[in-house]
């Protein structure tokens, strides 16, 4: 099988200019239509496909997202490997507006999403005490470094469920906790894509130092927007690098992202729902 590498584009990014051969296509899912279109096509021969999360012109809010659709989408067209671009806020000094961070660990604070693909007559429990694909990560770490893109490699990702901004009270009860950065989307992208088998990495994208700093005007939404501008810009650059470096043909994943479901169903195959069984082909076929 093929490796195909799939971008979810968040706040800012929207569109991919330098891939080639693109289409976009409509994509029909058991769990309803996703943030929009998806565009396949290739990025220097390997296979891309890029989702806008909030779709193109940015009409849906955090917690609208179907995200079972989305990542549903992503699988049924064949993605192996997942980067997730975010736009965050920071929580730390050092995590200063343009910085990347390479985020290995979540706090899921959101609580109005669907957050799995399974549930009454088909029950899974999939590990997710490494979030993220450290296969992955190593290797868009490389790429920031080469590409010299201020980066940080681990940080712990506060996913909350907007659509408005923390209070300066939570954004300081976040930091006491070591939180790293903030945002309101990776929640349950990340917990979804483990359902589906894909290597999943977040890409953080700093805008703004949230509102903990006291001696700071509250967060800026011009400054973040201008933020956000280069920011996409140093994303755009680092898809294509990852997507020059991806091998072609899929590999086990030393994280085991790839396996993740092989132990995790927990319903007998006798009592499994077979109209649930049926619009999971695409994440369970291989068990069947």
């Amino acid at each position: 099988m093929d490796r195909v590498l799939g971008i979810v584009g968040g706040s800012g990014l929207y569109d991919l200019e330098e891939m080639t051969n693109k289409e976009w296509r409509a994509i029909k899912t058991p769990f309803g239509d996703p943030s929009d279109q998806l565009l396949v096509g290739e990025i220097h021969g390997q296979s891309v496909v890029f989702l806008p999360r909030h779709s193109r012109g940015h009409l849906i809010a955090p917690s609208q997202i179907n995200y079972r659709a989305n990542v549903y989408a992503l699988k049924s067209l064949g993605v192996t490997d997942v980067l997730s671009v975010s736009a965050v806020g920071s929580l730390q000094e050092e995590h200063a507006p343009g910085t990347f961070v390479l985020v290995d660990q979540f706090i899921d604070r959101t609580f109005a999403r669907e957050k799995s693909f399974f549930g009454d007559g088909l029950v899974a429990h999939v590990p997710m005490a490494d979030p993220i694909c450290k296969d992955l990560k190593d290797r868009v770490a490389q790429h920031c470094r080469d590409l010299e893109i201020k980066h940080a490699v681990d940080g712990t990702y506060l996913a909350m469920e907007g659509p408005q901004f923390s209070t300066r009270a939570e954004s300081k009860l976040y930091r006491s906790w070591g939180c790293d950065v903030i945002g309101m989307t990776n929640m349950p992208e990340a917990k979804l894509a483990r359902e589906a088998e894909i290597c999943y990495l977040t890409l953080a994208m700093v805008t703004d130092y949230d509102c903990w700093r006291s001696s700071d005007a509250d967060v800026s939404i011009p400054e973040i927007l201008a933020t956000m501008k280069q920011n996409a810009q140093n994303a755009c650059q680092l898809v294509v690098k990852t997507a020059q470096a991806l091998n072609s043909k899929a590999e086990n994943c030393s994280a085991g992202c790839n396996q993740a479901l092989e132990y995790a169903l927990i319903t007998a195959p006798d009592a499994r729902d077979p109209d649930l069984v049926k619009n999971l082909e695409p994440l369970i076929g291989r068990f069947s």
